[in-house]
Parts: C-alpha cells; structure tokens; sequence
C-alpha cells in the first residue's frame, strides 16, 4: 500500500480526448521545479508515455506506478532535484 502524497499538479486525462493527452501531460511535467511530481490519472497503462518520455527526456523524469489498474492507473512522475543522478539533463531553465 502507497502512502497518501499531496501533488501540486494532478493530471486526470480520462475525460480527455486521447490525442490531446499526451501533450496535456508533457505541458505539465514541462512547467514542474526540479524536484517536484505530477500525479497521473489514467483509464489505462499509461506504457506507450513512459516509452515516450524514454525517447524525449531519458534521465530527466522519475516514473513510479502508485496504483496500477484494473480501472484506474496513477503514476508519480516527477523531475530530479538538482544535482541527483540526472544523466542527459541539460541543466537550463525551461
């Protein structure tokens, strides 16, 4: 059992049309401080957007699954602090 966590940011995309989610998401996770998580919220595995973060920030995004179906999925995805084991971060400011 996950301890309860309070996010700043939740992105809750199963009312959303699916070819506006990923964007959605990435727009979230692009405004996020170092060392901050959203909580994702999803109908299904959201397997194919850790493919893509894999591919687009690889070393720049914390991926932890806190629920994991079979209706509902909830994944913390979080940016490193600065200055913890970030490889391929480029350090400037977005």
């Amino acid at each position: 059992m996950t301890t309860p966590q309070s996010f700043k940011t939740t992105v809750d995309v199963r009312s959303i049309a699916p070819r506006e989610r990923h964007p959605l998401i990435f727009g979230s996770f692009d405004r996020l401080a170092a060392g901050e998580a959203l909580l994702l919220v999803n109908d299904h595995d959201p397997k194919p957007l850790y493919y893509q973060f894999q591919a687009e920030s690889k070393g720049q995004f914390t991926w932890d699954y806190l629920e994991s179906g079979p209706e509902v999925w909830q994944v913390k995805i979080g940016k490193p602090a600065i200055g913890a084991a970030t490889s391929g971060a480029c350090g400037c400011a977005h």
